[in-house]
């Protein structure tokens, strides 16, 4: 439905406009920070890979609305099983200029990501979208790899990683690839910001649609076995922009997490419940399942090869059942919320809330998801 100026003007809410007042502010003391950095955006050209990822989409409009150059580096069928075109990528990312290519391959990532040969800043939000034992080397280290040598050769002074909090206790292959690129990038000589986040939103959406349509909550064990202080894909992206100007987010390894107290699954699927207006209802899988899943696996995978990533999956929905998305205490070996920083503005409750109004559109959890949609 069209409408015409005679149509009756809506006011906006009020969270609305709140949002925007907060948005008006941010956006000004991101100026003045980067004036004191001796930044300006305008002059200072990032290239982010990874821009059509979960948080990547969200960096390249945080530095768009920032006033920096950027170019958003982009395979040409991108998204969640490729769904996104070429013309999409155009449309989704107004303001960046948008380059096509493989970030896997270094002369294409030169060529096309950098083909005048200038480059201040890269952000690297790659990740392996599957976690598979070849994938996670091919993306979360030697891509990740190719996006610093060719930045470095552009001459960039600064990198800013998205890696992930989970890396601290690394059992997984995803977790390896991404520490020994990290290693090598503290090696690297360069400016550097590696941003370990805790777990997103969109993890915790699984079971959304499901409760809401009246089926119980899924967790494993009593739904206390690990804690998490979960953060917004904005409030991430807000960050990791501060992490080009802010000295002190400088040459530092940043665990980040959201403004919640941690949560566990007990926590989060009582706040569904509380939300839907429904009497909770949880089923229970014991941990000790998975362990026997993951062995079949891997017996039959030394038989037939092609089954280790199946095993390795597994082993991926095991960690997240029972590690900690929090900080780390080497010393005592137990995850520590207190230590663990907050950032952002944006709660899990709010985030709940507008998924059971809205649905998840936007939040879809692609190859990596364990419960609900896709």
């Amino acid at each position: 439905m069209l409408h015409t100026a005679s149509a009756t003007k809506r006011t906006p809410s009020k969270a609305a406009q709140v949002a925007r007042k907060d948005g008006t502010r941010c956006r000004m003391r991101a100026r003045a920070v980067c004036a004191a950095a001796g930044v300006e955006p305008a002059k200072t050209r990032v290239l982010v890979v990874g821009s059509t990822g979960y948080i990547g989409k969200f960096v390249v409009k945080e530095l768009v609305d920032r006033g920096y150059q950027v170019v958003a580096f982009a395979r040409e069928k991108s998204g969640i099983g490729g769904k996104l075109s070429m013309d999409d990528v155009q449309k989704e990312f107004e303001g960046a200029e948008v380059r096509f290519g493989d970030v896997c391959d270094v002369e294409s990532l030169r060529e096309r990501g950098c083909p005048d040969g200038k480059v201040d800043v890269v952000v690297s939000c790659l990740a392996s979208r599957t976690g598979g034992i070849e994938d996670s080397w091919r993306i979360d280290y030697q891509a990740t790899k190719n996006a610093l040598d060719v930045g470095k050769a552009c001459g960039a002074s600064k990198f800013v990683l998205l890696s992930a909090i989970c890396v601290q206790k690394p059992l997984l292959e995803f977790q390896r690839a991404k520490l020994k690129f990290e290693e090598e990038l503290m090696e690297s000589g360069i400016t550097y910001s590696i941003v370990r986040p805790t777990a997103f939103f969109k993890s915790l959406a699984g079971q959304v649609e499901s409760v809401k349509k009246g089926g119980p909550y899924v967790m494993f064990g009593d739904g206390k076995l690990a804690a998490c202080k979960p953060i917004s894909e904005r409030d991430l992206a807000k960050f990791m922009v501060d992490c080009i100007t802010d000295e002190d987010k400088q040459n530092q390894v940043l665990p980040i997490g959201g403004p919640d107290e941690a949560m566990t699954a007990l926590d989060q699927g009582e706040m569904l419940f509380r939300l839907l207006g429904k009497d909770p209802k949880f089923i229970r899988v014991p941990i000790g399942l998975m362990d026997g899943v993951i062995g079949i696996f891997d017996a039959l995978a030394k038989i037939f090869p092609g089954l280790k990533d199946s095993a390795e999956f597994g082993r991926i929905g095991r960690y997240y059942a029972a590690e900690s998305m929090l900080v780390l205490d080497p010393n005592t070996g137990e995850y520590d919320a207190f230590s663990t920083p907050s950032y952002g503005t944006d709660t899990l409750e709010a985030f709940f809330k507008g998924a059971i109004e809205n649905g998840l559109e936007g939040q879809e959890l692609g190859d990596q998801a364990i419960f609900g949609q896709k």
